[in-house]
């Protein structure tokens, strides 16, 4: 198989988007739009993949480059935008540099466009293969073809131009045949009809399309044979230029992903509500309940169910534990057969060991709970590690901040805890020593003991008789 590179378009700004960020670092799924195609062109084994950037092009680089670490992705400045055919023009030298041969084909895909497949991309580099052509492209035919650029075709039924909206002409715009914007074509036969192009034209810019031009041209003259289409769906190709239609591409790219998980054993209650960004990985038989949230690098081992409303960013979740409904955690660790919730939250550096539990409208922040250990009711444990077997009792909280440091608190082994104890940090109770209810611990608690700071209660009979009559 000849060798292909990729020159993908991100050099616009979006203005439809009223966004004072780049169009092409818009999310969906967890990732800007610009991935997809790019994931796309890596999918296809295209090498180098040449992004053009513009808008913006030091923090799309940078984006972009964190997403694929160690592929061979690269950049070229189009530093004037005077249209498409530009933009591919200012790749050359970025392709030449990174050691591209001139005897290869290069794929041209647009930044926008994040739900391009590469089953498609492979139809076709099928086609140009087949046709022998110096270039191939795809068409489709949308239910309304009003602002695409219509395919003009001859006698015979090959292309012979592709018109923009601006410059056809009223018979032209009743053509439902549309052009997608995505080409494959041998390097030498592109970059010598885009150095031969001109900017005649409504936008004065130079045209892309116009290469289709210069390819019916060679098969007229009988030089090569005429550039085949493949028609992709509506759907597949459609480019993000405003919010309403990023919402709408990232609903499609959910059903794709959802569909997928499904097939591999996952059990997602209600798709139209449920969001797992690209990179997340679930084992089978987790359940996912309505409106959970899955992002970042999340992973879910086998068995995991997570229950409605919950959020998950970036965390980590071992086989067979459970989240319960309307939780939120973020940069968490939860062993096997961990229980968490319902309106719990986690926040990094929390682990929640195997067979752990942590209740109703607790909080954890960069805090271990150990095996079996349980806190259940109204608790905020921050910079606290906690051994085995320990009982947390309702409405706990470490005191790990002086107004300057944050202090730890350390709980060992088989320790309990009554209700309503705070930890004034740096303090350690040490293996199962017990805590009364009310507590102020200041001290470390040896162990074995029972650490206890209230005084003795006091009843002072007919106090609310007297309240009442003043």
């Amino acid at each position: 198989m000849e060798a292909i590179a990729a020159v993908v378009l991100a050099a616009g700004k979006g203005t439809r988007m009223k966004s004072d960020r780049a169009k092409v670092l818009h999310q969906v799924c967890g990732r800007p739009l610009a991935w997809f195609p790019i994931r796309a062109a890596f999918a296809l084994d295209c090498a180098p993949v040449v992004a053009v950037v513009g808008h913006q092009a030091e923090l799309v680089e940078k984006e972009l480059s964190q997403l694929f670490p160690g592929a061979p992705l690269a950049y070229a400045l189009q530093k004037e935008q005077l249209g498409t055919g530009h933009a591919v023009l200012s790749a050359q030298a970025a392709l030449k540099k990174a050691g591209f041969s001139d005897r290869g084909s290069v794929l041209l895909l647009c930044g926008d466009t994040p739900l391009v497949t590469a089953e498609t991309l492979q139809r076709l580099v099928r086609a140009k293969q087949d046709s022998g052509a110096p270039l191939a492209f795809i068409a489709t035919r949308p239910a309304d073809p009003k602002g695409y650029g219509r395919i003009v075709r001859n006698e015979k039924g090959f292309p012979e131009r592709i018109v923009e909206e601006k410059d056809a002409s009223a018979a032209e715009k009743k053509i439902g045949e549309v052009n997608a914007g995505i080409y494959l074509a041998d390097a030498p036969f592109l970059f010598k009809a885009l150095g031969q192009a001109n900017r005649n034209n409504v936008q004065r810019e130079y045209y892309l399309t116009d290469i289709v031009s210069a390819a019916a041209a060679a098969a007229r003259e009988g030089r090569a044979p005429w550039p085949p289409t493949i028609e992709a769906s509506e759907e597949e190709v459609s480019g993000v230029n405003d919010r309403a239609q990023l919402a709408w591409s990232a609903a499609r790219l959910r059903e794709r992903r959802l569909s997928a998980l499904m097939r591999e054993g996952v059990s997602v209650v209600d798709p139209a509500v449920t969001y797992v960004d690209e990179g997340v990985e679930i084992g089978p038989d987790s359940v996912l309940e309505p409106l959970v949230s899955l992002r970042g690098k999340t992973r879910l081992g086998q068995g995991v169910e997570v229950g409605q409303g919950c959020v998950l960013i970036d965390v980590e979740v071992e086989d067979g534990a459970r989240i319960l409904p309307y939780c939120h955690l973020h940069g968490a660790r939860l062993g096997k057969g961990a229980i968490v919730g319902p309106f719990a939250r986690l926040r990094p550096g929390a682990q929640v060991s195997e067979q752990a539990h942590v209740g109703n409208f607790v909080e954890l922040k960069k805090t271990v709970l150990g095996k079996g250990s349980k806190a259940n009711h109204l608790t905020y444990l921050g910079d606290a590690v906690i051994g085995e077997g320990v009982n947390v009792g309702a409405g706990t909280i470490t005191c790990n901040y002086d107004g300057k440091k944050k202090h730890v608190t350390v709980i060992e082994d088989g320790a309990f805890i009554g209700s309503d104890t705070q930890f004034v940090a740096p303090v350690t109770v040490h293996k199962g020593a017990y805590v009364g209810t009310g507590t102020t611990v200041r001290e470390d608690v040896p162990a074995g003991s029972l650490a206890v700071s209230a005084g003795k209660q006091r009843n002072i009979e007919g106090w609310v008789e007297k309240k009442g009559k003043k």
